[in-house]
C-alpha cells in the first residue's frame, strides 16, 4: 500500500476530531477528543497476580474481578477490554464471555474483540442487543484496540477487523506497536516519524472503509534495554517521544491514545511506581484523550496485578485533579483568610480553611501520612498491604449495575448459541 504525497493526510481529514462513546448508563457516556481524558484499565495480560495467590494464568473469574474493580471507581471512565486472558475458556469462544461480563458487570463504555473479524462481528451484535440496532447505526457504542505490526505492516486480520468496525460506524484505537531498536530505528526522531506514517496510513484506510468513522491515533512507542532486548517503560526517551507524538496527532486533528501506568517490574514495588508515574505523566502532558493501561499493568504487560490496580486508580484520581487546573475566583484567592489570620499567624483555624478543608486537596486512598508511632501501632503496613486490603473491600462491597432482564437473557442466549456453533479451539 503506497500513498502519493499528501493523499494519506487528506483522507485523514474526514476522521472526527472528537466523538461520543455511549455507555449502557447514559450518565457514563464519555467524549473522546478535545480537552477530554478517558482512562481505561490494563488490557491483554495472560497472567494475573496478587499477594495471596501469587502469579497465575488468567481466568474468567479473575477477568470478572477486574471488571468489578473498574466499575467500582470513578477514576476509570471505561470498563476496558481484555483485562486478562480467561485461559480456562476456549480461545475462539472467550471473547463472548469477556464482552458479556463487561456488559453485565459494568455500566461504563467497553471494548469488543479485535482477535479476528468474526469475533468483531460477535462483539458488535452483542452491543446491538444492548443498545438496539438503529441506535448503533448512528452512534458509537463500542471500540476496539488494534496494533499495527510495526514496521510498516497492516496484516489481513487487522485490516479485516478494521473493516468490520468501520462499516458499523464504531471506533478503533489504532496503535503502532513500536520498541525503538527492534520495530523501529533506535533513534527517537526516526521512530516518531515511522509511528506517524503508520498512523496516517491506518487512519486513511479506516476512512476509506467508512468516511467519518471514529478512530483514535495510538501511541505505543517505547524503548528496549539494548543489552538484553527486554522492553523498558517510563524511560526518558519514550516520555520525550510521547510529547512529540501528541503534537503530531493534534496536527492531524484526531484524538490521541497514550499508554498509562506502564512498567517492566514484576511486582508493585518502587520500580513499578516510578516507571508507571513517569509514563502516565508524560502521556497526560502530551495531551492524551484516551489512556489505555491506566490500572494494573505489570511485567511489561504480561501480568495484571490486584494490588497494582488499586494503587494505580488512586494515582489516576490524583492526575485528574492536576489536569483540572486552577480556578480563580473570590474563594480561591482567599482575601478573607489574609484579613483573619494576619502576618505571622497560622491559617489552620481560619473560617476559609474550615470551609474548604474537605475539598482543597486530593486525598489519596492508600497513602499513609500518620506519625511513625501510629504507623507502627497499625501494623507497619506498606502500600502493597494496604492495597491488598482495599481491593478485597471493593469486591466485597460490589453491587452489579441494573440491567434489563430481557437484554440480559438475550445476551446469554446469543453467547450460548454462538458457542454451540463452534468447536473448541485452544490455540
Amino acid at each position: 500500500m503506497r500513498f502519493e504525497p499528501g493523499l494519506a493526510q487528506s483522507l485523514c481529514a474526514s476522521a472526527p476530531c472528537q466523538f461520543q462513546l455511549h455507555a449502557r448508563d447514559p450518565a457514563r457516556t464519555v467524549t473522546i477528543g478535545g480537552n477530554h481524558v478517558v482512562m481505561s484499565p490494563a488490557s491483554g495480560p495472560p497472567m494475573v497476580t496478587d499477594m495471596d495467590r501469587g502469579r497465575r494464568k488468567g481466568s474468567i473469574d479473575a477477568f470478572r474481578d477486574f471488571v468489578k474493580l473498574a466499575e467500582s471507581t470513578s477514576y476509570l471512565h471505561h470498563a476496558g477490554a481484555t483485562l486478562c486472558e480467561p485461559e480456562d475458556i476456549a480461545l475462539n469462544k472467550r471473547h463472548l464471555d469477556m464482552v458479556y461480563n463487561l456488559i453485565r458487570y459494568s455500566s461504563k463504555p467497553f471494548m469488543g474483540s479485535s482477535a479476528a473479524p468474526e469475533r468483531a462481528v460477535d462483539s458488535i451484535r452483542m452491543a446491538e442487543l444492548v443498545f438496539g440496532e438503529a441506535f448503533v447505526k448512528s452512534h458509537c457504542v463500542i471500540t476496539t484496540s488494534l496494533n499495527i505490526n510495526s514496521p510498516l505492516t497492516l496484516d489481513h486480520i487487522t485490516t479485516g477487523v478494521m473493516k468490520i468496525y468501520a462499516r458499523a460506524n464504531q471506533g478503533v484505537l489504532l496503535s503502532p506497536f513500536m520498541m525503538s531498536g527492534a520495530m523501529s530505528p533506535v533513534t527517537q526522531p526516526a521512530s516518531i516519524a515511522q509511528l506517524h506514517a503508520e498512523c496516517m496510513a491506518g487512519i486513511a484506510l479506516y476512512q476509506l472503509f467508512q468516511k467519518g468513522a471514529p478512530i483514535i491515533y495510538g501511541n505505543f512507542l517505547t524503548t528496549l534495554d539494548l543489552k538484553t532486548g527486554a522492553p523498558t517503560f517510563g524511560t526518558a526517551e519514550a516520555n520525550l517521544s510521547a510529547l512529540a507524538v501528541g503534537q503530531l496527532s493534534r496536527r492531524l486533528g484526531v484524538p490521541l491514545r497514550c499508554g498509562g501506568h506502564l512498567t517492566a517490574s514484576k511486582i508493585a514495588d518502587g520500580q513499578a511506581m516510578q516507571e508507571s508515574a513517569d509514563s502516565m505523566t508524560a502521556g497526560l502532558l502530551a495531551g492524551a484523550n484516551f489512556v489505555l493501561q491506566a490500572a494494573g499493568w505489570l511485567e511489561s504487560g504480561m501480568t495484571i496485578g490486584y494490588e497494582k490496580f488499586v494503587m494505580d486508580i488512586d494515582r489516576c484520581g490524583m492526575m485528574q485533579r492536576m489536569l483540572a487546573g486552577l480556578i480563580l475566583n473570590e474563594n480561591e484567592l482567599a482575601k478573607d483568610a489574609y484579613r483573619e489570620a494576619g502576618p505571622g499567624q497560622t491559617y489552620l483555624g481560619t473560617n476559609h480553611t474550615q470551609r474548604n478543608f474537605e475539598s482543597a486537596n486530593y486525598t489519596p486512598d492508600l497513602a499513609d501520612t500518620d506519625p511513625y508511632e501510629h504507623w507502627l501501632d497499625n501494623g507497619s503496613q506498606d502500600i502493597q498491604q494496604r492495597a491488598n486490603r482495599r481491593w478485597k473491600e471493593m469486591l466485597a462491597q460490589f453491587q452489579a449495575p441494573a440491567i434489563d432482564p430481557g437484554v440480559d437473557e438475550a445476551l446469554q442466549e446469543f453467547v450460548a448459541r454462538r458457542k454451540r456453533e463452534m468447536p473448541d479451539e485452544w490455540y
